[in-house]
């Protein structure tokens, strides 16, 4: 709402910019490699629990969910969770995506750090990314600095988590092209692929925690401004 006559958001413009190209190319390189069917003809279920039984992790299930790479490891309960365009996929592109599940699931048992911590901050960071806007927009409109500040405090906690995510991501995807390999569900020359799709996934991680820091900053430029 006070977008339009603060200048500092053109700070973001950056972080929208390489967002939309994350965005496009995670949707560009998925489409492409969906339609490229594995030789070995193993399902994106299959490959899932192939992964997930060579590691000794019998008593993760894997479930089908609504949605299209809506995929999730749910450490919670200990579900991996394959949206309807993977789960029965022998693609290039749903392989590639359930291998990458199954990396998280890895990751929680044998207590990776970084995933760790980010499922420690997860709820903190929820919970402050909500306060945050609200005290630093309130504090806006009040030029209460206090405010302003309380809200940056609260927003440390969303940029923390964003970048915390993209060791985990990254770990994610190079234990999953290990895997599929190992586990010999693809042949040497469909790696390549794999690994492009999550490259290009990974794109949207980096966009999110560019776009936490950018914001970050923003705010903290609005807090200078009131105290000048």
């Amino acid at each position: 709402m006070f977008y339009y006559a603060d200048p500092t958001f053109l700070l973001l413009i950056p972080a929208i910019l390489f967002s939309l190209y994350a965005q496009t190319k995670i949707s560009s390189t998925f489409q492409r490699y969906s339609r490229v069917a594995s030789r070995r003809g193993y399902t994106a279920s299959d490959v899932a629990r192939r992964i997930l039984d060579m590691n000794g992790l019998h008593d993760v299930r894997i479930e089908r969910v609504r949605g299209n790479l809506t995929d999730h490891y749910d450490p919670r309960h200990r579900v991996l969770r394959l949206s309807d365009t993977v789960h029965n996929s022998t693609s290039i592109a749903a392989l590639g995506v359930a291998a990458h599940e199954a990396g998280h699931a890895v990751q929680h048992s044998t207590g990776y750090v970084p995933l760790m911590m980010r499922n420690t901050i997860a709820p903190v960071a929820s919970f402050g990314s909500n306060l945050s806007w609200f005290l630093i927009m309130i504090g806006l409109l009040m030029n209460s600095l206090q405010l302003i500040q309380m809200g940056i405090i609260f927003f440390l906690a969303v940029v923390v988590f964003q970048v915390i995510t993209l060791p985990v991501e990254f770990n994610a995807s190079s234990r999953a092209i290990a895997m599929l390999t190992d586990s010999g569900v693809i042949s040497s020359d469909e790696v390549g692929p794999a690994r492009k799709v999550l490259s290009a996934a990974a794109l949207t991680y980096v966009a999110a925690a560019l776009t936490a820091v950018l914001q970050l900053l923003r705010f903290v430029l609005l807090a200078n401004r009131r105290r000048d």
